[in-house]
């Protein structure tokens, strides 16, 4: 048995074990990946820690670290009654407010994870205290993010296009974000169906009267009050947006240094904020990310993308590269599972039997639609700033959604854009 099937084979194992044992997936994929990089590839231990994904544990413990800080302090709060007010007290809208603020982020320029780190605390907050399903608000953000994500002038669209003029390919900058777009609106009018959208209130809810708090009486109205350390939490949220959005800084470095600011002059809302990190998703999301740099360090992606290309059927080969592309990229960099199969693809499009800019734009929505899996950056971060949530019952609906949707949208985008043959 080659080593690539020996590790797909181990990443079985351990989704089984996790799931019959009620393990954390990420201690068992930790585990994983010392024995396969070890035993199997004989990495050393720097190379299998080459795949920790640093960027992402500080991106998770220093948003969860700073939006903590603002429910400790009631920003949050303060935060969701201005919504309702904005709406004019329509509950049902919130969802798609936070779709299009989540959209027109990265369509402006911002990266999803970004974005998603920007909008999904406060949307979560908001769909706890008026009793919105999590997963519906969740999938909101994240489907609005990658909706947007795709236009000319985002870093997705930039990337995909810039792959697309390298390789010397016909592309089309305008249907790439239209094919982006028009999917993840679809599939967020059906979460909001599903998810009970339809029997969200849409005549107008005071601020206070979806919910009640452990006494039995409504919210104080103290939270409608601006108290200094609300002010300046709100200072780091504008701060946070501006700074990743128009400097382009790393959303968890900026996270934790506002919240380590804001813990010197509250260090009683900083203490308990600590303790709300989430670090058993954190543990989780490394561990199998680990693991998966494994897996990409062994040749074990690009081997099961060049077994595909092989294949003597163009439309059967374009197929089983969207379901490569969404499989793996609910677990790694969308980014870069992109950079890897648009070109695996050249082969059999210079053929002529495919349309490029179908196949491209195919691919680029099979890859980028599957990121509510909470092993993604999105997910994890929706996961992560879900209050108030069964932890463990809301991650299983995430890897359930996320598995849907890695299932049933490359289907659908191939016979839409490829067996047309677009481009």
């Amino acid at each position: 048995m080659s080593d690539e099937l020996i590790s797909i084979l181990v990443l079985v194992v351990v989704f089984v074990i996790a799931t019959t044992r009620s393990i954390n997936m990420g201690a068992l994929s930790f585990a994983a990946a010392f024995g396969v990089g070890e035993l199997v590839a004989d990495f050393s231990a720097d190379h299998i820690f080459a795949g920790f994904p640093g960027d992402l544990f500080v991106v998770l413990v220093g948003v969860t670290y700073l939006f903590a800080l603002a429910r400790a302090n009631g920003t949050t709060d303060w935060l969701v009654h201005a919504s309702i007010r904005l709406v004019g007290g329509r509950v049902a809208l919130i969802p798609w407010v936070m779709f299009a603020i989540s959209g027109v982020l990265t369509a402006i320029g911002a990266v999803s994870p970004a974005a998603v780190a920007i909008v999904a605390p406060l949307a979560l907050s908001f769909a706890a205290r008026y009793h919105i399903s999590p997963l519906l608000m969740g999938a909101m953000v994240v489907h609005g993010a990658q909706g947007g994500g795709f236009s000319p002038i985002s870093i997705y669209g930039s990337i995909v296009n810039g792959i697309v003029d390298r390789e010397k390919l016909p592309g089309n900058e305008v249907a790439l974000f239209l094919a982006s777009l028009v999917v993840n609106l679809i599939i967020a009018a059906v979460v909001f169906v599903v998810c009970g959208g339809l029997k969200l209130p849409r005549t107008p809810v005071a601020a206070g009267e979806a919910r009640e708090d452990d006494t039995g009486k409504a919210p104080a109205e103290a939270e409608g009050r601006l108290t200094p350390a609300r002010i300046a939490t709100l200072s780091a949220l504008v701060v946070l947006v501006v700074a990743v959005l128009a400097f382009d800084l790393d959303a968890g470095l900026t996270s934790i240094t506002l919240a380590v600011a804001l813990s010197v002059f509250w260090p009683d809302h900083g203490k308990k904020a600590v303790n709300e990190v989430t670090w058993p998703t954190v543990l989780l999301i490394c561990g199998v990310l680990t693991y998966v740099g494994v897996l990409d360090e062994m040749g074990t992606i690009d081997y099961a993308g060049k077994a595909v290309s092989d294949i003597g059927i163009p439309l059967l080969a374009a197929l089983l590269l969207c379901y490569i592309g969404a499989i793996v990229s609910a677990f790694a960099s969308s980014v870069g599972i992109m950079g890897a199969l648009i070109p695996l693809a050249v082969p059999f499009l210079a053929q002529g039997d495919i349309g490029a800019v179908g196949m491209i734009a195919a691919l680029a929505v099979s890859a980028t639609v599957v990121d509510v899996s909470p092993f993604s950056t999105n997910g994890a971060l929706v996961l992560a700033n879900a209050p108030d949530v069964d932890r463990d019952r809301f991650f299983r609906q995430l890897m359930v959604y996320g598995g849907i949707m890695v299932v049933a949208v490359p289907p659908v985008v191939w016979l839409a854009l490829v067996v047309p043959g677009l481009g």
